[in-house]
């Protein structure tokens, strides 16, 4: 999956704003990795039965690595959940760039 920075547009509303202050990620935090150049994505095959989900890990501005869930609705994003990543996912992402 490609990400167009032009044309991103997140969702955020009652189920999902705030939601990710439990793991000290701020909305517009998480809105951060889809714009970090080194990025990695991948389908998020186990939770995609109700729709399709998505997995990234990217930087932030402040150069946090954060792992974000998140489906697309037409063509805007919505998250779903955001929080730092582990050792495993910083392998991945390092293996990725």
């Amino acid at each position: 999956m490609t990400i167009k920075k032009d044309l991103v547009e997140f969702i955020w509303d009652k189920g999902n704003i705030g939601k990710n202050e439990k793991h000290n990620v701020q909305d517009r935090e998480c809105e951060e990795v889809f714009f970090d150049e080194d990025k990695f994505i991948f389908k998020d095959i186990v939770h995609s039965q109700h729709e399709e989900r998505f997995r990234i890990l990217g930087k932030t501005k402040n150069e946090r690595l954060l792992f974000v869930v998140f489906t697309t609705r037409r063509h805007q994003i919505r998250i779903i959940s955001a929080r730092d990543i582990n050792k495993k996912e910083v392998y991945l992402y390092e293996k990725a760039t």
